[in-house]
């Protein structure tokens, strides 16, 4: 993988974590959501996500970062966009 090349989610994903994999229309709501864009408005947020991105230890990065409120509520906003909950009783009985 050459640094600042190209790369597709096949460089990044295992066989093991398939599942894991949001599908590209999904991720497309991600560029919609108005929540979103508001969060990312925020400039710690932004340091965060800039911080993240060039640790060469994401994993633990995050891990620390999930004690952050803000980085928590950016998580949540991103996982409702890609993985709506379930409607419960969408008709009344």
């Amino acid at each position: 993988l050459a640094a600042g090349g190209p790369w597709s989610v096949e460089d990044i994903l295992k066989e093991d974590e398939e599942q894991d994999r949001v599908p590209l229309q999904k991720l497309q709501l991600l560029g919609e959501s108005e929540e979103l864009r508001g969060l990312l408005l925020n400039p710690h947020l932004r340091q965060l996500l800039l911080t993240i991105d060039q640790a060469e230890d994401k994993s633990s990065l995050m891990k620390q970062y999930m004690q952050e409120p803000l980085f928590v509520e950016f998580a949540d906003c991103c996982l409702r966009i890609v993985e709506p909950p379930e409607k419960e009783n969408i008709l009344p009985q």
